[in-house]
């Protein structure tokens, strides 16, 4: 078995930084979106994901994969949601494994209410502490970490 390749101090310094961000980040958006709308930050996003799709509804297994989540998570997300009424099902009558999670006019009325808040929240804490030039190495870093993960060419994929 091959020695492992330790971080160095600056690799080092970048991966606690990364996982610092993200995770608080993450904390303070579900806290605004709680307090503002009600909602959780995952579901947001997901109600945000659902309107960019034609029709307002994608299949629940794209959307987990969309949103980075495991099928059984999601669907516990989409359970609450649809007791809220921001969210139906929707069965595929061709595929009787299919089904679709499809927004409501009250969840599209909810995104509208919570949008603004968490934009504002997002742009104070992340995108106007960057510089564009900062934005962007960051932007085309992480997407090729995630194209890679998600098993692009050329790169070891991660299950």
């Amino acid at each position: 078995m091959a020695e492992p390749r330790w971080l160095n101090e600056e690799e080092m310094r970048a991966w606690h930084a990364f996982l610092g961000v993200a995770a608080l980040l993450d904390r303070r958006l579900d806290q605004q979106l709680k307090e503002d709308a009600g909602i959780t930050h995952l579901q947001y996003e997901t109600l945000g994901r659902l309107a960019a799709a034609p029709g307002g509804e994608l299949r629940m297994s794209v959307l987990a994969d969309v949103l980075y989540s495991s099928k059984s998570g999601l669907t516990y997300q989409v359970t609450q949601l649809e007791k809220a009424g921001l969210v139906r099902r929707r069965y595929c009558e061709e595929d009787v494994r299919a089904v679709y999670a499809v927004l409501t006019d009250e969840g599209r009325r909810m995104l509208e209410r919570a949008a603004p808040g968490h934009v504002a929240l997002a742009r104070e804490a992340f995108i106007d502490v960057l510089t564009p030039q900062q934005l962007s190495v960051l932007a085309d870093g992480l997407d090729e970490v995630a194209r890679r993960m998600r098993g692009g060419e050329g790169a070891a994929a991660v299950k």
